[in-house]
């Protein structure tokens, strides 16, 4: 991947950073929702953005990546994006999806977790 010189990046609600000046992209974990999905440290600013577009979403404005690579990426997006839905839906409503539509969210929700933490995995080992 290569950064792409001098190119704004919007990064949700009106903000942008030049993308040769984006030092770091951090994923929120905790109070993540509309409005927060990551946290962006910019050169010679002293306290990090708070960007309401994904981490992937940032990168790929950012960089030139092959186009399978952008896939793959938009693709995990997705599914950290599912997750979050996911994550939202009580145990009520839960139990009634599984029951009327025979859609155990438990199931696709741990499958889903599997597939993040092999990918994360993969990323530490290169």
């Amino acid at each position: 991947m290569e950064i792409k010189e001098g190119v704004m990046v919007p990064l949700g609600y009106g903000k942008f950073a030049r993308s040769d000046k984006i030092i770091s992209l951090e994923r929120i974990e905790n109070d993540r929702g509309p409005g927060r999905r990551t946290i962006v440290h910019v050169e010679e600013n002293k306290s990090p953005i708070i960007a309401s577009r994904t981490e992937n979403s940032i990168l790929e404005e950012m960089v030139e990546m092959p186009r399978s690579e952008l896939e793959a990426s938009a693709a995990l997006e997705l599914l950290y994006d599912i997750k979050d839905d996911i994550q939202q839906i009580g145990p009520m409503l839960r139990k009634s999806i599984k029951k009327e539509a025979k859609f155990d969210l438990e199931k696709i929700e741990k499958r889903i977790n599997e597939i993040l933490l092999h990918e994360i995995d993969q990323d530490e080992m290169h």
